[in-house]
């Protein structure tokens, strides 16, 4: 049988209670179980609403206001971008995706570096320290390179509907359009109000002589 997942409480005084030890505990202890890998919900004591989230994005927000934040000011500025937009589902599936395959290629290559040095040998534990310092840099270049080829998609689909826009408005008779004045001028010259009156003394002045 599964063993259910470890339920902490928040009260209103955002004090966290820990059903298991029956004991209060801190934000720090409840790192130390995403660290350790230990299954957990937060809820509230009142309303048993579920917080997980909220409190695992309050442990995101500690650590990057540390020395070593993950993510750039750019790049947060890019995902408040995709909130609202059409593409938000599909940019968080696939942060999701890529960091659980990230997560197996660290677990793979622990294995085999304590499988051939040993657990506690130094050489492994070396190896998985210069694992861990390029892994963040590498993480950051794909999440970078992700966003710029979203934005340059992005910006073909709106040339490609506007392009489309026109396609399609383009078969419709729409009413030529004349500038203000010349239809007053054009009215005049169909009418003959503007023809050059005769001159009395030319053929015209014969009628009005008689």
């Amino acid at each position: 049988m599964a063993e259910q997942a470890r339920l902490i409480k928040k009260y209103p005084n955002r004090r966290l209670y820990d059903t298991r030890t029956s004991s209060y505990i801190t934000l720090a202890d409840v790192k130390e179980l995403v660290l350790s890998r230990e299954e957990f919900q937060v809820v509230d004591a009142k309303t048993t609403e579920d917080l997980t989230r909220s409190i695992l994005l309050q442990i995101i927000l500690e650590e990057e206001a540390g020395g070593a934040p993950m993510f750039t000011s750019d790049l947060l500025a890019h995902m408040i971008r995709f909130y609202g937009n059409a593409t938000q589902g599909m940019m968080g599936k696939y942060l999701e995706n890529n960091i659980k395959a990230f997560t197996e290629m660290q677990g793979k290559l622990q294995e085999q570096a304590q499988a051939i040095y040993g657990e506690n040998s130094p050489i492994s534990q070396d190896l998985w320290a210069q694992f861990l310092n390029f892994q963040g840099p590498a993480l950051q270049s794909v999440m970078g390179t992700y966003v710029e080829q979203s934005k340059k998609m992005f910006s073909q689909m709106q040339e490609q509907i506007e392009s489309q826009t026109r396609n399609i408005f383009t078969g419709f008779p729409f009413p030529s359009y004349t500038p203000a004045g010349k239809d007053e001028t054009a009215a005049k010259t169909a009418t003959g109000t503007d023809a050059p009156a005769e001159n009395p003394t030319g053929k015209g002045g014969r009628a009005a002589q008689k």
